[in-house]
């Protein structure tokens, strides 16, 4: 999928804020954030609504954006919906698939423990992505996969941060394993449970990752 100013711009903050570069209440100015990416206010602008519908920016009425507090109640409305929606895919996915999804999905997760086993974290995100996509497509259902699709992309910097846990690679992918079971397995309730545990997993490494940035350094500076 090809990406965008606004994707590049706004996967950058979102790096700059989950990585403790930029600290709650931190100045978002779009002239400055326009000028370090080189381009116009608009991809900048459109970056920072779509950062404050996730709950990492928040805008005020006359003092423009600011890097919201991590541990917000939108963060946690965010893991709490994709936690039940992404259930439902899997258990959809579980009564669905044909042969042939099933074998790609297992050849995805195979796949994904070659990158475990390689310690590379870049790559298992996006095949990370991908093992989740394949599994919504999987459902069957265009409205629940359409909604998915868009709740991933407001995700996406969320998840991301997690792999930066320690051993989280390796847990991320047992849990994946006992999805992918379930599933081939043509268990839907237990495809809902598992899927739905990993999510929760997430939350918790992710978490656990912001919690660590007290110890760190972090940049104020939002240029």
């Amino acid at each position: 999928m090809k990406t965008t100013r606004v994707d590049r711009v706004r996967q950058a903050l979102a790096d700059d804020i989950l990585s403790g570069r930029l600290i709650a209440g931190a100045k978002l100015d779009e002239v400055g954030l326009a000028r370090r990416f080189e381009v116009s206010r608009t991809p900048v602008r459109e970056a920072l609504r779509e950062l404050a519908a996730v709950g990492l920016v928040q805008t005020k009425a006359h003092s423009g954006a600011a890097v919201a507090n991590i541990a917000s109640s939108r963060l946690i409305e965010m893991f709490e919906a994709v936690a039940e929606l992404e259930a439902v895919c899997a258990r959809l996915s579980a009564l669905k698939m044909s042969s042939k999804e099933r074998y790609q999905l297992e050849e995805l997760h195979h796949h994904c423990g070659a990158l475990v086993r390689r310690g590379d974290d870049e790559l298992y995100h996006g095949a990370n992505a991908e093992f989740h996509a394949t599994i919504r497509a999987g459902c069957h259902n265009g409205a629940l996969e359409e909604s998915m699709a868009a709740l991933r992309y407001r995700f996406a910097p969320l998840s991301r941060a997690q792999f930066r846990g320690e051993g989280r690679l390796a847990d991320s992918y047992a849990e994946h394993d006992e999805v992918v079971k379930a599933i081939l397995r043509g268990n839907a309730e237990l495809a809902f449970q598992t899927m739905r545990r990993h999510v929760s997993g997430i939350q918790r490494a992710f978490e656990e990752y912001t919690r660590s940035l007290a110890h760190g350094a972090p940049i104020e500076a939002a240029e």
